[in-house]
Formats: C-alpha cells, sequence, structure tokens
C-alpha cells in the first residue's frame, strides 16, 4: 500500500488502522484516546497542519468522523538522537543498486531507540534517495555487505532473487578453535531448526524438521583464536551466531549466545566479530555475473 505521504528526513510517514466501529465519533477522539496522554494539543494541531491523510491524499480534520476511512498516515515526532561513532562505506552505486558497508553497532532500519541513526535513513538523506529501500538486512552487531535498491521500477527483479536463493553470501567469524572439530580439513554443514519470537529477545533451536543450514570452515588459526568463513544456506535471524555456539564456538563479542549479558552500553571497542564478507548473484537486468567484497576486516585478525 502506497504511502499518500513522501518521505520526510529520510524516514516515512507511519500508517494507522482506524476501527470499523467504537465509541469515537471522530478519528481525532480515538487517536486521543489511545495516545492523548502524551501530548494533545500537539497531536490536534497535526490535524491542523493537513500532517494525517488518508490513502487518496485527503487531509483529515478535527471532525472527520472515524468510520470515514480504514487507513491514515501521519509523521511521528522523532527524538533527538546522539549520531553513533560509526560511518557507512559506500561501495558501489548505480541506477539500480547501492552497495555499502554497514559498520558494527548501526541498525539497517529504523526501529526502536534507532530511527536517524539507521543505515536506511542515514543514507537516504545522505545521498538525496528517499525511494532507497533495502534488500535484506544485516543484524545491528554485525557488521558487512548491505544491498539497496535505488529505483522502484527495478527493485521487484532484484527481490525475486532474495525471495529465489539466488544469492549467494559469505560471511567471516572469529571465534575459539576446538582442535577435536577439525573444521579446517573438514568443514561441518550444520542444520537445525531456528525459532524467533518478537516478545524475546533472543532466537532458539528447537527440536524439528529443520529450516537452516550453515556451512563452517576454519581457515586460519592464531594462537587458539580461528577465522571461519561461514556460508549461509538460509537466512534466520541469528542463524549464524546460534550455529557457531551450538558447536560450543560462541562467535567472539556476542553478548547474545552462547551466554545472555545483562544489558550495558555498547563498548565500541568490542565489536561483534561477524562479518558479511561476500555478496554475488546474477544481475536480473543484464544478466553479467556481479559480486561485492567489504573493504572492513575482523578486529581479531587485523
Amino acid at each position: 500500500m502506497q504511502s499518500p505521504l513522501p518521505v520526510r528526513d529520510g524516514v516515512n510517514a507511519t500508517r494507522l488502522r482506524l476501527p470499523a466501529e467504537g465509541p469515537w465519533g471522530t478519528a481525532l477522539d480515538y487517536i486521543l484516546d489511545r495516545w492523548g496522554h502524551v501530548d494533545p494539543e500537539g497531536i490536534a494541531a497535526r490535524f491542523d497542519r493537513g500532517e494525517v491523510v488518508a490513502l487518496n491524499g485527503e487531509r483529515l480534520t478535527r471532525t472527520t468522523p472515524l468510520t470515514e476511512h480504514t487507513f491514515i498516515w501521519y509523521y511521528r515526532e522523532l527524538p533527538v538522537e546522539v549520531r553513533l561513532p560509526v560511518e557507512v562505506g559506500i561501495l558501489h552505486q548505480d541506477e539500480n543498486l547501492l552497495v555499502v558497508d554497514k559498520p558494527h553497532f548501526l541498525p539497517t532500519t529504523p526501529g526502536g531507540q534507532y530511527v536517524a541513526e539507521s543505515a536506511l535513513v542515514r543514507l537516504r538523506v545522505q545521498l538525496d534517495l528517499p525511494d532507497l529501500i533495502p534488500m535484506h538486512r544485516l543484524d545491528r552487531l554485525t557488521a558487512g555487505i548491505l544491498l539497496f535498491s535505488t529505483n522502484p521500477a527495478t527493485r521487484g527483479n532484484y527481490q525475486l532473487l532474495f525471495e529465489n536463493r539466488l544469492i549467494s553470501k559469505e560471511y567471516e567469524a572469529a571465534a575459539p578453535v576446538d582442535p577435536s572439530l577439525d573444521l579446517m580439513d573438514h568443514p561441518r554443514v550444520v542444520r537445525s531448526r531456528i525459532v524467533k519470537s518478537r516478545t524475546y529477545l533472543l532466537a532458539q533451536e528447537v527440536e524439528g524438521e529443520p529450516n537452516t543450514e550453515t556451512l563452517v570452515h576454519l581457515v586460519e588459526e592464531r594462537n587458539g583464536h580461528g577465522r571461519y568463513r561461514l556460508t549461509p544456506h538460509t537466512g534466520k535471524t541469528h542463524q549464524l551466531r546460534l550455529h557457531m555456539a551450538g558447536l560450543g564456538l560462541g562467535i567472539t563479542n556476542d553478548p547474545f549466545y552462547p551466554v545472555l549479558y545483562p544489558q550495558a552500553p555498547d563498548d565500541y571497542t568490542k565489536p561483534l566479530q561477524l562479518l558479511a564478507k561476500t555478496i554475488s548473484f546474477t544481475d536480473p537486468l543484464s544478466g553479467v555475473a556481479r559480486r561485492f567484497d567489504s573493504r572492513l576486516q575482523l578486529q581479531a585478525f587485523t
């Protein structure tokens, strides 16, 4: 459903579904009932400024009946955010694609306490590309290759690559070495069933048909510490971190797996040692093989 409001300051307008019935006479009555304790005059002022609109672009007023529209859009009042001390590196840009190196600690998209401080919003503002959309996501703590669509007309062609698993990805991770696993000469395929609840911070491995698969290969060892190449064939949340922890090889500086540490401020000197190193695919428009490699390196092996 296309928003009738344009992107503002790199952020999309928020969509709200109004109830089909209820004790509220107007759309404003309903919104004040839900959020009026926050800033009732500020909410009413948005209606007065024409900042609350319906799907057809019609501006809602204080007297617009509740049942006149099903969906409405409005701009959120964004909190002031402290800029994170990390930068996005641009690797490639053309009329269809933007490829960047996302740093550790920066989320891919807005969420929670991070809105302006996300790769998407930063890049929309920096490059003046309001139609920019990420083709996939990296965890906030993971760094590396991130692919964006710059052209709505061709976006679907690239989305199909991800939906049909026609994208190849390789990650690097730093973790302890267990000689008994012999992952240098005998890489291991790890399969498990992973579930992730929206209401719980961690993903979990459970009994059942596997829905994830990762090839784990130790490529270098230094003083009992290993650099691993991880090749996922699925893309579940925290898949690589769980699979490494399941082998007894928790990724260095991982605050979640295998042990969840108490919440603490980010320590920028100890980033999670997980890097999306390479992404490759056959371009659906030109038919040309494309490969992009991160310029970042794992701190443990720099």
